[in-house]
This record gives C-alpha cells, sequence and structure tokens, in this order.
C-alpha cells in the first residue's frame, strides 16, 4: 500500500491509476485505505459488496463515520497494526486486519484494512473440520480392521500399513513404510505393482509374505482419482483364519474323529529293506477289505499307514473316521463308538445321537491304541467284527454297518493276552492282515531321506530356507538310538531350527539338543542287506562317531579332541587317517 499511496498526491482523493484500481476491485478480499486524516480514498468493488456502501459514496469521507466498527483512526493514531480482528459492521461479522502505511521517512502517511465475510472463513473451516474428522475415521475403519491392509501410492512406496499388518505379516510399520511393497514378499509377485501396471483390480492372488513365511491370499485394486493412477491398496486374508473356521467346531469330535485321510503312500518314506517290505505289505492289504492290525513303537507313523491303506482303497472317497481310544475316557468311550438311544442315560440328548461306527458307515474307522479298551467294549467290539452290526445303548434295535476297521497299538497284545488284558477272540479278529512298522534305530538308510522330507515340512512350518545337515551333524543323528522314533526325530530337527539365525542354511552339530552317544546296549543295527553288524563293526563305527564328535565339539582342534578322549595326538591321526576323516576334518 505504499507503492499506491505513492501514486496518490496527499491532495487528490481519487485513484490515478486506472490500471490500479482494475487490479484492486479484481480482488476477493475488501479493501479500505485511508489517508493520514482518516478519509477514505480507497474503496473497492469487494467492499462495496460486502459493506453495502457504493463506492462514490464512500470516497472522501471519514471512515469512523461510513463503515460502522472501523478503527482505522485508532491505527493512524497509535502506528500498531490490528490483526485477525473481528469486527460488526451492517449486520454481518467481518474479519479484519489493518495496518498503518508508511512513506520513505517512516511516517505515517494512511491506513489500510483488508477484510473478509468470516461466513466464508467459517465454512471452511467447517470443510477442514470435516475433512479431518473423515480421515480420522478411515483411519479409524482401517487400524480396527482384521483384515491385513496396506496402501502405496503412484511412486511404488508403500505409505500406510494397519495394526493388523504388523501382528500377520510380522514386520513392524518402520520397517515397511516408505519401501517397495516387495519388502514383506518372500515367495510370489507384488500385487500392488500388478494392478498399478494393469489398472485392474485382482482377487484371490497367494503369496507368501513377512519372515515367518505366512500363507496369505490377497486382493488388491488401483486407486484412480480423477482419472489419474494415485497408487493401490491391498487387503490380505491369512490362510491359517480359514483353516481355523474350517476345522470341526465340536473340540471333543475332533479329538476323536477326522472324516478325510491326508496322507497316502508317496507320504511315507522308505528307502530301506524293512521299511519297503511294511509298505509293499499295506499296499496288498489297502486292495482287500481285510482288517488291519498296525503294531510299532510310539512315533513310527502308524496312523501315516492308516490314512495310506484307506487313500489306497476303494473306500478312498468316502468317510475316515480316527478314535484314540487312549484319550476317550472310559465312561464315554462306548456311548461315542456305538451311540445311544434317548434317554439312555441321564445327560442324554434327546434325539439320542449316532456312534462313531454308524457315522463310518461305508468308510474305515482307525481304531488308534486298541490296546487301552476296557474289557467291557471288547466285547461288543468283537460282535461288529462277527457280525458286522451294532446295538446303541440303551437301545434294542440292531443297526448293520459296512466299514473297514483299521487298529494300531505300540504294545505286545500277544502279551496283553497272555496277562488277561485283552480278549483272545478279539486279537485274531482284528490281526487278520497284521503289518509290523520298525522302529527308526532299525531302518539303516532311511535317516538322510527321512532328514530331507522333515526338513522340507519344518521350511514351511517355521519359515525357514535350511538346505541341509552337516555330516558332523548326521552322524551324530546316525550315532543316536532314537527311542522315540520318527516323532522324536522331528522334534530334534524343530529344536535345531529354532537354534539356528535366519543367515543359517546348514544345521551343525552346535545347533542339536543334546544326544546320547551310541546305541543301547544289545541293540543290533540292521544294514541294508538285511545282515547284522558283527561286533567288530559296531565297535568301529562307536570309535569313528566319538572321534567326529570330539574334533566337532572343540572346533576342529585336534590336540584339543585327543585330550578330552584321552588319547595321543599320534593315535588321533592314525584313527583319523583309517576312517578318512583327516581330509574332510575341520583344522
Amino acid at each position: 500500500m505504499v507503492k499506491v499511496h505513492k501514486l496518490i498526491p496527499s491532495i487528490d482523493w481519487s485513484i490515478s491509476s486506472r490500471e490500479m484500481q482494475d487490479i484492486l476491485n479484481s480482488t476477493h478480499d475488501a479493501i479500505v485505505a485511508v489517508n493520514r486524516k482518516g478519509i477514505i480514498i480507497l474503496f473497492n468493488t469487494a467492499a462495496e459488496r460486502l459493506l453495502g456502501i457504493k463506492a462514490w459514496k464512500a470516497y472522501g469521507e471519514y471512515a469512523r463515520d461510513i463503515i460502522p466498527g472501523s478503527r482505522l483512526h485508532c491505527v493512524l493514531e497509535t502506528g500498531l497494526p490490528e490483526l485477525n480482528q473481528k469486527q460488526e459492521t451492517g449486520g454481518i461479522c467481518i474479519l479484519t486486519n489493518r495496518v498503518p502505511v508508511r512513506d520513505e521517512n517512516n511516517r505515517i502517511v494512511g491506513a489500510v484494512a483488508v477484510f473478509r465475510d468470516m461466513t466464508e472463513i467459517r465454512q471452511l473451516a467447517e470443510e477442514m473440520t470435516c475433512i479431518k474428522e473423515m480421515k480420522n475415521l478411515l483411519e479409524a475403519i482401517i487400524n480396527t480392521s482384521q483384515d491385513v491392509i496396506s496402501v502405496v501410492d503412484d511412486q511404488g512406496k508403500i505409505i500406510m500399513v494397519n495394526p493388523a499388518y504388523t501382528r500377520v505379516i510380522g514386520m513392524r510399520k518402520d520397517e515397511v513404510v516408505g519401501k517397495p511393497p516387495t519388502v514383506d514378499i518372500r515367495q510370489g509377485e507384488s500385487v500392488h505393482l500388478r494392478v498399478m501396471q494393469s489398472m485392474e483390480a485382482v482377487r484371490g492372488v497367494p503369496l507368501k509374505v513377512g519372515p515367518a513365511n505366512r500363507e496369505v491370499i490377497i486382493n488388491a485394486a488401483p486407486l484412480i482419482i480423477d482419472g489419474r493412477l494415485r497408487g493401490s491398496v491391498a487387503m490380505a486374508h491369512d490362510v491359517s483364519e480359514f483353516k481355523f473356521l474350517s476345522a470341526e467346531p465340536n473340540s471333543m469330535q475332533a479329538l476323536m474323529s477326522q472324516e478325510q485321510a491326508r496322507y497316502t503312500f508317496h507320504d511315507i518314506v522308505a528307502s530301506g529293506p524293512v521299511m519297503k517290505a511294511a509298505v509293499e505289505n499295506a499296499c496288498r492289504a489297502a486292495l482287500t477289505p481285510a482288517t488291519v492290525l498296525l503294531a510299532g513303537e510310539s512315533g513310527t507313523g502308524k496312523e501315516l499307514f492308516a490314512h495310506a491303506i484307506h487313500n489306497g482303497s476303494q473306500r478312498k472317497y468316502r468317510r475316515f473316521i480316527r478314535v484314540n481310544c487312549a484319550a476317550i475316557p472310559e465312561t464315554l468311550l462306548e456311548s461315542e463308538l456305538f451311540g445311544y438311544e434317548a434317554g439312555a442315560f441321564s445327560g442324554a440328548l434327546k434325539s439320542g445321537k449316532k456312534g462313531l461306527l454308524e457315522e463310518a458307515d461305508g468308510g474305515t474307522l482307525f481304531l488308534d491304541e486298541i490296546g487301552e479298551i476296557p474289557s467291557s467294549i471288547q466285547v461288543k467290539l468283537l460282535r461288529v467284527l462277527q457280525e458286522r452290526e451294532i446295538t446303541r445303548v440303551g437301545g434294542v434295535r440292531t443297526f448293520e454297518l459296512d466299514l473297514r476297521i483299521i487298529a494300531a497299538t505300540n504294545k505286545n497284545l500277544e502279551d496283553e493276552v497272555r496277562k488277561g488284558n485283552f480278549r483272545k477272540d478279539l486279537f485274531y479278529r482284528i490281526s487278520v492282515f497284521p503289518i509290523t512298522i520298525p522302529p527308526l534305530r532299525q531302518r539303516c538308510g532311511d535317516l538322510p531321506v527321512l532328514c530331507r522330507h522333515l526338513l522340507t515340512k519344518l521350511n514351511r512350518e517355521y519359515g525357514r530356507s535350511v538346505q541341509g545337515i552337516a555330516e558332523t551333524a548326521a552322524n551324530l543323528l546316525d550315532g543316536y538310538n532314537w527311542p522315540g522314533n520318527v516323532r522324536e526325530l522331528e522334534n530334534v530337527l524343530g529344536r535345531a531350527l529354532i537354534n539356528m539365525h535366519f543367515n543359517e542354511y546348514i544345521i551343525l552339530p552346535v545347533h542339536l539338543p543334546p544326544l546320547a552317544s551310541g546305541k543301547e546296549p544289545g541293540v543290533e543295527r540292521e544294514c541294508a542287506d538285511g545282515s547284522v553288524q558283527t561286533l567288530a563293526e559296531i565297535m568301529e563305527e562307536a570309535e569313528r562317531r566319538a572321534i567326529t564328535a570330539a574334533v566337532a565339539r572343540c572346533g576342529g582342534n585336534r590336540a584339543e579332541a585327543a585330550c578330552c578322549l584321552n588319547i595321543s595326538l599320534r593315535t588321533l591321526y592314525y584313527k583319523l587317517e583309517k576312517y578318512g576323516l583327516s581330509r574332510g576334518s575341520p583344522e
């Protein structure tokens, strides 16, 4: 406004520059200027509209006389600006800034007021408040969603993830925001990049994400605003939640039964002659309707065989019901197996209930731990095997059944028969086609193949990429007796993976939990050709394992290993050479 003052002589109240007048009249804000006497010398079109006063009436008049509430004369007196002040005039409320105008000598030569109707400002404030509230609402919706949500901008950078992302994917917000959308992907391609390239939504894309290789299903769509691509948004659903929702809702029923057989003979690892023979017998049994008895120590894979026999039979498209006889209380076992009629006992359903034997009609019933069935139920089970019919608890009607029974036990049923704990007639009924599954210590040659198979499974479960087992660690595993069989082997390998860092890919002895060295006394080791090792061979094998373990435990320091073994260093070198360990052992 100093420039305006320079264009206007102090005794001239009109605008001398038509161009400057047009500029001031085109502004949206109202502008009123007075000279040093407080007389209006500038009154633009916006001021006319806002104050309801024509410019030609305002020029030459004192501002305090024609504009209610004007304080331009106060600014002239004090020389101080008044900023963001409310002013009531003409029934409206305006927001004004009043400032003095000074010349080159810093003398006050006038004052200027710039003001706007607060209605417009209030509307803008309300719009801003509404936008802010809407933003907060959208953020709250996104943050409370149980589905994983991520948003990428048009530059291909992640700009937003919700708390469900951290919970499911396993990565913090600060680890991904500002990074490319591939930062969390372990297997598959980024759906964000795909939709931004194709400009089309995608649905049901399976990916593995995060440090744990979590399986998710992704839906994604591009963000297009006013015809312009502004980024993309993706929603991920945890596959494990779908599996949980599709699980058997009744926990007791889920414990007792399972309606589908998951495994086939392809899932059974068998490279040694003893295990191959067991698998061949099971394949033959699958082709017949005969009752099968699976015998073997705990952890040898009896349930795996039962699944495979069902899937290899003509009943593979029918139900496969699994009953763990040891897991169901004795008081409930009879009613769960045979069912009951209405009112059979206190607490019974009014409509009665089918038993698991009826549920398995047309399919296969797997009785796991059959040696735990009490004698009272053994009699009724014998009738099922003989007559193929049942009578419910509290009922008189008989129901004919067409089912195949596969039984399994880790007990020696012949000994149980001699002790009187198991009925002889039932034993002969269930052992029509007996199959003995060998323990792991007798499965010569199967251990390396089993380890590879189990590592593949554990890598998927733990989200790891372990590639194999070092020779020294493999020797320790091979020298262990495995009383818990395959189940124990899986447990040991799982613990080894937990002990490993994410950048380690080979299992070393240090990763393994403590294992007893050597076999139990008196345990025979079957070889690939079916023969039994001689005492000298067993001693040499034990000596080889002991030397390997000692060298590995001492970090390759042979002098220290010799001291631990209580032999001379020269003897250690001789034995390393004898067993072919000198070349591959660490220095």
